[in-house]
């Protein structure tokens, strides 16, 4: 077999959530140029017909399923569009998440619980609605969509970071109960040039601080994580359960300069 075959997912059924832009987009875009066929979730009909065309030209069925996470009860629905219009599920990408920085004394019990709900819950939601199914095609991979704030600290970040600490440690036990035949990893994503960093990054001087301040000397690109979700998915990460991958550009503190006042 080529060396490259092995990062192949050729007719593998996936479900990416949070894919109508940015680094679900990208994943989306990834796995269905390896092989893959795909279930697509995010909020925005627009964005998701967007992506399923786009993956359609790499001749892989793609099923848009317009739907808000938040709302735990529309996450099995995913696993049910995979078995009934793609015949199973192989793979998980639990991509969704976010929360925007808010000061620590700024941050309510309710903002705290809604960040672990967003970021956590609807992961492990998912994940426990795949596993039987991916059980029944001999196993499974799952990866969850983390940060560099799950293992740094900065201000600003009580609830995000706590919350993607908490997904970090959700993979690895995970990995534990799912092993051998369900592997779970997750990427631990350092500063990427999304939507999500829209509002900061038009600020040429925080971008100019932000690029400074990591190692490689600039941004992530979205295509950054999802090639790093296909090596995770793929045969040649087979060997790899319960790891967070740190892709960041080799920061190893903080380098989003918010300007929080000090308490």
């Amino acid at each position: 077999m080529p060396i490259t075959d092995h990062f192949l997912v050729t007719d593998r059924v996936a479900i990416v959530t949070g894919a109508g832009r940015g680094i679900g987009r990208a994943t989306a875009l990834a796995l269905a140029e390896a092989g893959a066929d795909l279930v697509v979730s995010a909020r925005t009909a627009q964005d998701l017909d967007a992506v399923a065309d786009a993956a359609g030209h790499f001749g892989r069925r793609v099923v848009a399923v317009v739907a808000d996470a938040n709302d735990l009860d529309t996450l099995p629905l995913l696993v049910e569009r995979a078995i009934d219009e793609l015949d199973g599920l192989d793979i998980v990408v639990n991509n969704v998440g976010g929360s925007y920085p808010r000061p620590l004394l700024d941050t309510s019990a309710r903002m705290f619980e809604q960040a672990f709900h967003f970021n956590v819950t609807t992961a492990l939601t998912l994940s426990k609605a795949a596993i039987p199914p991916m059980l029944e095609r001999g196993g499974g991979s799952i990866v969850n969509i983390g940060s560099a704030m799950g293992r740094l600290a900065d201000r600003g970040y009580a609830a995000y970071g706590t919350a993607k600490a908490a997904l970090a440690h959700l993979t690895r036990l995970m990995a534990a109960d799912g092993a051998p035949r369900i592997r779970v990893n997750g990427i631990a994503v350092g500063s990427t040039a999304t939507s999500a960093l829209e509002s900061v990054l038009t600020d040429e001087n925080i971008r100019v601080s932000m690029e400074q301040g990591t190692p490689l000397g600039r941004l992530g690109r979205p295509l950054d994580i999802a090639l790093g979700v296909l090596y995770l998915c793929s045969p040649a990460g087979e060997y790899i359960t319960g790891k967070m991958l740190e892709i960041d550009g080799g920061i190893e503190a903080p380098n989003l300069a918010l300007g929080l006042p000090d308490l």
